[in-house]
């Protein structure tokens, strides 16, 4: 096996793209990756989406992605995972580059959902769901989240303005975020006086939908010494779960999470503490909590005691969505793997302005899929 970098990244503002077709966004994002890898060619495109179909009418896309960006003929198809989607592509494109069938692959996610109504988004969201046993009786995607905060609250003692932190941090940190969908401080006072979505769960504890792409361009790390500003993907590991709440013996523990995140520390040899910053998946506040224990940077329950102490911000002991996450920059499912990816390999190339943390050598980036059904995590590292 090979070990494999990424030597180009791009993305696109994530917003309301009124103007930009799903291929048009799509585009944008693998060019400005192309051209900051200085390639022209690739031997692979893997696009990571999940509504495409649903939302936009169109599937197959790889073939007319890698068309509309002038890569006809090429290994192109779409790869699926719900919300992990993007993270599930960079992983196909690292065991390609890895295993010696392609030299330069390029991922693109890409996600374009504000063009259909709430409900129709809300619908295809919950495809991530269990079809059979929890669609059909109304479970929506921020009702499965909701009965996982009530759970942990009651399990926990913990009060709904425990959470607060979470949305917090991700609000100040997209304040310096170019490309996030919200620039806006968000205070304690606001985030608890936000009108409920599904109780627990009020306005500030979700992320939000939005249309973007992001991408990166991968080869061998021995080729990637060439370029100045490539970084290592030191680990990359994936597992999955019961799809079904119903079906996990203890909702609260995330069991993908946690095997993902152990296999990825052993690939790379390290352990929780070593890591300098985590682009966790907060989709909503409950999932941060959970997703820091279960990574082991936190006893269960204790997740919201971070939050509350200030250890996830930039000057914190394991800072956090250093660009805004899913709250501050925006979810665009398909894509927010691929933009961790992107928003990790730019804190290690030092390039994230007033966000920039002090001389960060490994990043970890953890894309989840449901309510923890398929989790991707990617320990990246700066290369030597």
């Amino acid at each position: 096996m090979r070990d494999v970098s990424i030597i180009g990244i791009g993305q696109t503002p994530v917003q309301e793209h009124w103007d930009r077709s799903l291929r048009h966004l799509a585009a944008d994002a693998v060019l400005a990756a192309k051209r900051d890898a200085g390639i022209e060619r690739a031997d692979a495109l893997y696009v990571g989406n999940m509504l495409s179909g649903e939302i936009a009418g169109q599937e197959h896309l790889g073939a007319l992605i890698a068309d509309f960006c002038g890569l006809r003929g090429i290994e192109a198809f779409k790869i699926e995972a719900a919300c992990a989607s993007g993270a599930a592509a960079i992983r196909m494109g690292y065991m390609a580059v890895a295993g010696g069938l392609a030299d330069v692959v390029i991922v693109v996610g890409v996600e374009k959902m504000t063009d259909e109504t709430g409900e129709a988004v809300a619908a295809g969201l919950a495809l991530a769901a269990d079809g059979d046993y929890e669609v059909p009786h109304g479970l929506t995607f921020v009702a499965i989240n909701a009965m996982l905060m009530r759970r942990y609250m009651y399990e926990y003692g913990i009060e709904h303005q425990d959470f607060a932190g979470f949305a917090v941090v991700a609000h100040q940190n997209a304040v310096n975020n170019p490309n996030a969908r919200f620039r806006s401080a968000l205070t304690p006072e606001r985030f608890a006086s936000a009108p409920v979505v599904a109780e627990p769960i009020r306005l500030m504890d979700a992320s939000p939908i939005a249309d973007g792409a992001a991408a990166v361009v991968l080869c061998p790390t021995e080729q990637a010494r060439a370029f100045a500003l490539s970084v290592r993907i030191r680990a990359s590991a994936v597992a999955t779960d019961c799809l079904s709440l119903h079906d996990r013996r203890n909702p609260l523990r995330l069991r993908a999470v946690e095997e993902s995140a152990r296999k990825a520390y052993a690939q790379a040899g390290v352990g929780p503490d070593d890591i300098d910053f985590f682009e966790y998946h907060d989709a909503f506040t409950i999932m941060a909590a959970l997703s820091l224990e279960a990574s082991g940077f936190a006893e269960p329950g204790k997740g919201t005691q971070l939050a509350r102490e200030g250890e996830l911000a930039l000057n914190g002991r394991i800072p956090v969505a250093t660009m805004g996450g899913l709250k501050g920059r925006g979810h665009p499912v398909g894509a927010t793997g691929v933009y961790q990816v992107v928003e990790a390999v730019q804190q290690l190339r030092g390039v994230c302005g007033a966000n920039q943390l002090p001389g960060p050598r490994l990043g970890m980036t953890q894309n989840i899929g449901g309510s923890g059904a398929t989790v991707v995590t990617h320990i990246l590292e700066v290369s030597e």
